[in-house]
């Protein structure tokens, strides 16, 4: 390959990962024509992109970004797996592809500068909640003090509401309070 092309390569791969700061590395070697295109269809029904990588090439375009932590787990056939809302919804999907797909290997993950390497690392982050899963549990969190305050506040109230009841109750049969 002649060296404008490698560099044609490189800028396409800086223009195409620029604004992607986590992704999941798999190799598919071993999967036939048809499976790779029922893999492929399924990530991309859900918004992920499957990017067949030149790895030396890779390396130059990942160096000093976001992704130079995949670096080292760029040997053999490598794809590079984007997309979705978040990179928690790629591994969890390809935790189950893996399942399926017995030839799909998982490499490496990163996650905000953070390695998660092979299939251990990447079914870790598959567990990680994702970025609207952490949102809702801590407005959950910071709502809870105030159900706190207002239960607290209308409980006696109710507890006094029922005195009284039964004050009326007393009267009303004639008894003495």
């Amino acid at each position: 390959m002649s060296k404008p092309v490698k560099e044609m390569i490189v800028s396409e791969y800086h223009r195409r990962f620029e604004s992607v700061d986590s992704a999941v590395l798999v190799e598919i070697r071993g999967m036939d024509a048809n499976a790779n295109n029922q893999f492929r269809g399924e990530l991309a029904r859900n918004g992920i992109r499957v990017t067949i990588l030149k790895n030396s090439l890779a390396r130059k375009a990942f160096t000093g970004g976001p992704l130079e932590g995949l670096n080292e787990a760029l040997s053999g056939p490598t794809a590079i797996v984007t997309g979705a809302d978040s990179v928690v919804d790629v591994a969890r999907e390809l935790v189950r592809c893996a399942k399926e797909y017995e030839s799909l290997d998982l490499k490496a993950a990163i996650l905000d500068g953070e390695y998660f390497e092979g299939e251990a690392g990447i079914t870790q982050l598959s567990n990680y909640p994702t970025r609207e899963e952490a949102q809702a549990t801590v407005v959950a969190l910071a709502l809870s003090p105030y159900k706190n305050v207002v239960g607290a506040a209308s409980a006696p109230g109710s507890r006094l509401l029922g005195v009284v009841k039964q004050i009326q109750e007393k009267l009303e049969n004639g008894e003495t309070i």
